[in-house]
């Protein structure tokens, strides 16, 4: 009784010190598991983040940012990482009570046991965001366990429904516009078959077996499947769970950068949906770029090349082009199926490059012409992809704020171009993910922004100096660029400079696990 009497205030003041510790440790949880979730719970992409982002992890509280562009979802996953990280929290206190009890009855002092208590509570506290790595660590062969039987079958299902009810699936893959041909693609198809898309840009694994263990039915002709990937290997790993019949490559350039090293390796990856064709797979390539006409050039199996240019070497065509600041006209070339007048509310010449490749998809699948002229017509621009949005102090806002890369930056640019009687703002922070080509390419996009732009606002003064010294070199107005820290203030200085009439591009928006403090 002596002994328990004598740790008794020992014990108390644990208590209370490991309780309010654990409490504000799981609330602090919270930003990091938001972060690691933006990281696609990878671990080295996660420890690279934090790498990159030690300001913003080493803060003594982190404040809930407003306008988040993408919030923390709590899915099931998230859920049972939070579950597990308590307990692996529980278990980092209790060794810090037992060290504590054990430094008292070294030193029989209560100031020295506490003050432990107090310190290790801090860093373990402060450190969640290291902590989560092994917790993560610890989930993954459960997460993976999990995630197979939600891939398999996801996969015999597809299988299942091609035996059986003849579904066809389209696989969508690119460096950039795959999520906007999926789309266009959807709409233009849907004018004569039964298509099942998927949302937004659900591109990996898990969340095409999502929609199509609980959203595929069977009575769908067509599936269309985006097929994304951040290293070689992933676009086999989808592909194996969808099954093509059909497979586009929309376009290949510098992204992701920092992860694939060379462009020759994002080419590598992004034939892997051609390879993963079956043999009498119909492969549709993009031949106005440059990187993906060697892989055209290369292929056995049938294929398509669509195009604006060159048009002997290709089977799918547009001529005859006029884009305008309301959208663009063009006729419509498949060789041996006829032309065909199309107008589109989409802007820019790129756009039509997407909608030759959803053509090209419709004609495969067997819609006529006339069928795939309505679809063109039908076609909604895509949210955050050189979209028109409404806007209260009639200024033309073009919200291009999806992301960002050079040739969508410079097709951007070319559909401002149209706007010939307007003055031209632009918000951005940049183009990222460029790996060593990234400072040097952004230098290049505000020389050509110099051409262009009447004013430049900048946000994140540190990351877009290539941009500031690229107008320089144009000898842009300086007095006409802005530098801002946040789209907050660049939103302020917006209101103070523009009027009725001007044209304002939104060009690309930074995740929330990419913002410059």
């Amino acid at each position: 009784m002596e002994y328990f009497l004598q740790r008794l205030p020992i014990y108390l003041i644990d208590f209370v010190i490991i309780c309010l510790a654990l409490y504000y440790s799981l609330i602090r949880s919270n930003f990091p598991i938001h972060m690691l979730q933006l990281e696609g719970y990878d671990n080295d992409e996660y420890k690279t983040f934090l790498k990159n982002n030690k300001e913003k992890m080493n803060k003594l509280v982190y404040k809930l940012e407003k306008n988040q562009k993408t919030p923390i979802v709590w899915t099931d996953r998230a859920k049972r990482l939070l579950k597990k990280h308590k307990l692996v929290n529980f278990i980092a206190y209790i060794l810090v009570v037992v060290f504590s009890l054990g430094l008292f009855d070294g030193s029989g002092s209560y100031v020295i046991s506490i003050l432990a208590t107090l310190i290790l509570s801090f860093l373990i506290y402060f450190y969640q965001y290291r902590l989560l790595i092994l917790t993560n660590k610890w989930a993954k062969p459960t997460e993976d366990k999990i995630n197979m039987g939600f891939y398999k079958s996801a996969q015999a299902k597809i299988k299942k429904y091609k035996e059986e009810e003849g579904l066809k699936v389209l696989g969508i893959t690119g460096s950039f516009g795959k999520t906007s041909v999926k789309f266009i693609s959807d709409t233009i198809l849907s004018e004569g078959l039964r298509v099942k898309n998927t949302p937004s840009s659900f591109n990996t694994p898990m969340g095409l077996s999502k929609i199509i263990n609980n959203e595929l039915e069977r009575d769908r002709e067509v599936f269309i499947a985006e097929l994304g990937a951040k290293v070689p290997g992933e676009i086999h790993e989808v592909a194996e769970l969808v099954q093509p019949d059909i497979g586009i490559i929309t376009a290949i350039g510098p992204t992701h950068m920092h992860l694939f090293k060379t462009i020759e390796n994002i080419q590598k990856t992004k034939y892997e949906l051609i390879e993963d064709l079956p043999e009498d797979g119909i492969a549709i390539f993009n031949y106005d770029n440059d990187y993906v006409k060697p892989l055209a050039d290369k292929t056995k199996k049938k294929t398509y090349r669509y195009g604006t240019k060159d048009f002997d070497k290709l089977d799918v065509y547009a001529d005859e082009i006029k884009v305008n600041e309301t959208g663009s006209e063009f006729v419509l070339h498949i060789k041996g199926g006829g032309e065909i007048k199309c107008s589109t509310r989409l802007l820019g010449v790129h756009n039509i490059s997407n909608l030759l490749a959803a053509a090209t998809a419709a004609h495969v699948l067997g819609l006529s012409l006339e069928e795939i002229q309505r679809g063109i017509s039908k076609v909604e621009p895509v949210e955050h992809r050189l979209s028109l949005i409404p806007s209260s102090n009639n200024t033309i806002v073009i919200d291009d704020a999806f992301n960002s890369n050079p040739v969508g930056f410079r097709a951007a640019l070319d559909v401002l171009r149209e706007f010939k009687d307007h003055r031209k703002i632009i918000i951005t922070p940049g183009m990222v993910e460029l790996g060593d080509m990234e400072e040097e390419e952004n230098r290049k996009i505000g020389q050509v922004m110099a051409d262009v732009l009447d004013f430049a606002i900048l946000v994140g003064k540190k990351r877009t100096l290539p941009i500031y010294e690229g107008l320089k070199d144009k000898n842009f107005d300086e007095e006409k660029i802005y530098r801002v820290s946040s789209l907050d203030e660049a939103t302020k200085v917006l209101a103070k400079i523009s009027m009725a009439g001007d044209v304002v591009l939104f060009e690309n928006d930074l995740p929330d696990n990419y913002n410059e403090e």
